[in-house]
Formats: structure tokens, sequence, C-alpha cells
């Protein structure tokens, strides 16, 4: 793995968000539950050509809860996730300690 700084925590707009997208090396952060990962250490998942490329720089909490890459459950607004269902929910939750445990929260 090749050394690299994780950003510094601070707040995010989802509009400053899409900045992180991974494109021309710039770092990847995704927010899951209006958290903000930088995921850049993961980028041959979220970066460019990856399979979940369309994550990067974007509020990814509809996609992962419902396990879905449609362009309609990936938000670049706020979504207070209150129509999931309690199984989405659920896997919301797993996704959650999913980037805790790897990835830096900023």
């Amino acid at each position: 793995e090749e050394d690299y700084t994780p950003l510094e925590a601070r707040d995010f707009t989802l509009e400053e968000l899409k900045y992180y997208d991974g494109t021309d090396n710039k770092p990847l952060c995704i927010s899951v539950k209006h958290i903000v990962y930088d995921v850049t250490k993961g980028k041959n998942f979220y970066g460019p050509g990856g399979p979940y490329a369309m994550l990067a720089g974007r509020e990814g909490s509809r996609a992962l809860a419902k396990m879905s890459l449609a362009e309609s459950d990936v938000r670049d607004e706020f979504d207070d996730l209150s129509d999931l269902t309690p199984s989405e929910e659920d896997t919301l939750t797993d996704w959650v300690m999913k980037f805790q445990t790897r990835y830096t929260e900023v």
C-alpha cells in the first residue's frame, strides 16, 4: 500500500464534496450517513473506472443501503433517508461499520 496522508478533518457541503472524486489524482471521499470518509486508499474500488466510482465525491448512503449502483440512488442533495426499510437501514449500518474500520473520517 502506498504512503498516503488522509485529508484533515473538516465539514463539507455536498457541493464541496464533489471535488473529491479521484479524477486527476485528487483525493477520494464519500459521504455515508452524512459523515465523510477519505477512501483514497480504496481507489481501485472508488476511483475512476472502479466498480463504485459513481459514489466518489457524493452522498452514497441510499445506494449502499439499497445495494444499488443506480444513478437515482446516489444523491447530490441532502437525503434524510427516512424512507429506508428496516432491512435497508441494517445494510447501511453494516456499510458504516466497514467504512469506520477501513477509512479515515474527515
